[in-house]
């Protein structure tokens, strides 16, 4: 059975003993973020998170209870898609991805639970929802009431984090939900960090071919249950609808109403609505922002977005996410996706055994990946691929290694990457898109890339020399010893 919605999570949270309460009135500017941060640091209680989820009860200067680190580790992340292991999801994927065409009719009847179960996760629109039970328009709105985050000593403002933003393609007219920051400039206006290369800048950039004079729709929900919460930070194809990947998740529909002012759907039980439009011939600066690089990302000029309208449930959660230094709660959402989107990879390159993105490549910086190899260049083919797919397509260094180097252990990745390797025969260099966030490439969005080819390399790659045994103990020697093991007295 789904969550029903946000708070269903909270109290499933509570349960599990992933939740502490803060009933001490604390600043959303700069405090909140600094409390997240020691509780973080606590490794000693923390050891596989970056610690619990954590109420704010009475953050200063709002009556809204604020919520983050919600998904701050991978129990977390189990219970947000109410599995036990990640890999379920996973499986689950794959299963559906192996459908092939049916041949017969025995065949075509097989496969009918599956095309059911596919049709049960359309989005599902309804009349009404618990968003809608405040309604408040105009001169109403003010969005300082909530509390909006200022994380970092130089950001810009405050910053709404953890928005699902919801826009239409112009021209096809298909949903697309996003994750962007949203810098508040006041009672009724935000930034709208839409990066170059993402979907609801692109939608930006058609509805201004049309009409430059025009404004697009926009609505913002905040809150929702986990997994249509995670929704607009998956790396789905630009075809397929989030809320429809978003009712897979969670083996239930969501159910979508309509916004007040626009025609423009939103989950129903989310907790906040903002609805409003961007002006297509409006720009302002928005940042700096401390950033998931570690490093303040600089100002630059980005679309505004009006808010006309804002609906909520009576008692709203306000549902947000500190980034920062890693790692960071983004690090466990982002290695949910890493795991759960590894069977897309692999039906597409069936030779990745193992894919891994440590914290501290931020996602884009740093992918190892781990193939069976085949032919001479195979390391290369696999690099060029990465860089061609979707988001993968950012990533500034991919090492290469063999099937059997364990890609989740760092320590052996990098020992047995700096033994296979010959700086100048394995290492290549590309040019191509680069991450907007990324201050050292040479220019904002293009700059180079580097892949490493760190697997045993062949005499047909050029290789005349022995490639040596590594060392391991014979498991006969391994045998007697298990049986006088205890009697060493070690």
């Amino acid at each position: 059975m789904a969550y029903a919605d946000l708070r269903e999570f909270v109290r499933r949270l509570e349960k599990e003993g992933e939740l502490k309460r803060i009933r001490a009135e604390v600043d959303p500017v700069l405090e909140i973020t600094e409390v997240t941060q020691r509780m973080a640091r606590a490794k000693g209680r923390h050891p596989d998170s970056v610690g619990p989820a954590l109420l704010f009860e009475k953050p200063k200067g709002s009556r809204t209870p604020l919520l983050i680190n919600a998904f701050g580790s991978v129990r977390r992340m189990e219970l947000a898609f109410e599995v036990s292991a990640l890999d379920e999801i996973a499986q689950r994927i794959q299963g559906f991805l192996k459908m092939d065409s049916p041949q017969g009719l025995f065949d075509k009847i097989k496969m009918l639970p599956k095309l059911a179960e596919l049709g049960s996760f359309f989005p599902k629109s309804v009349n009404a929802g618990p968003c809608k039970e405040v309604i408040r328009m105009g001169k109403d709105v003010n969005l300082l009431e909530f509390p909006i985050l200022k994380c970092w000593p130089q950001d810009g403002g405050r910053f709404i984090t953890f928005p699902m933003v919801f826009t239409k393609n112009p021209e096809t007219g298909k949903r697309n939900v996003g994750m962007y920051r949203m810098q508040v400039y006041g009672e009724r206006t935000t930034g709208m960090h839409w990066q170059t290369q993402k979907h609801g800048a692109e939608h930006f950039r058609r509805a201004r071919e049309k009409n430059p004079e025009g404004r697009i729709p926009v609505a913002v929900a905040i809150g929702a249950d986990p997994a249509t919460a995670l929704a607009g930070m998956l790396p789905i194809p630009p075809d397929l609808d989030e809320m429809m990947f978003a009712g897979f998740l969670r083996r239930e529909p969501v159910e979508m109403v309509a916004c007040e002012t626009n025609e423009l759907e939103v989950p129903a039980n989310a907790e906040i609505v903002l609805e409003g439009y961007v002006n297509l011939k409006e720009m302002r600066t928005e940042g700096p922002f401390g950033d998931h690089t570690g490093f303040y990302s600089l100002e630059g000029e980005y679309p505004v977005f009006h808010v006309e309208c804002v609906t909520h449930r009576k008692e709203p959660i306000y549902l947000t996410t500190v980034v920062g230094p890693p790692p960071q709660e983004d690090f466990y959402m982002g290695h949910a996706v890493e795991r759960v989107f590894l069977p897309v990879m692999k039906m597409q390159y069936p030779e990745i055994v193992d894919v891994a993105m440590p914290a501290e490549g931020i996602f884009h910086n740093l992918m190892i990946v781990a193939i069976r190899k085949s032919y001479p260049g195979h390391a290369r083919k696999i690099m060029n691929a990465i860089w061609s797919l979707g988001q993968a397509m950012f990533t500034k260094v991919v090492v290469v290694v063999d099937h059997d180097v364990n890609v989740q252990n760092y320590s052996e990745v990098v020992w047995k990457t700096l033994c296979a390797l010959d700086p100048q025969r394995d290492v290549q260099f590309v040019l191509g898109p680069m991450d907007t966030l990324d201050h050292a490439a040479r220019m904002q969005d293009f700059g180079s890339k580097m892949g490493i080819d760190a697997t045993r390399k062949w005499p047909s790659e050029g290789f005349t020399r022995p490639w040596p045994e590594e060392i391991l103990m014979d498991e006969a020697t391994k045998a007697r010893v298990d049986a006088i093991w205890k009697s060493l007295d070690l």
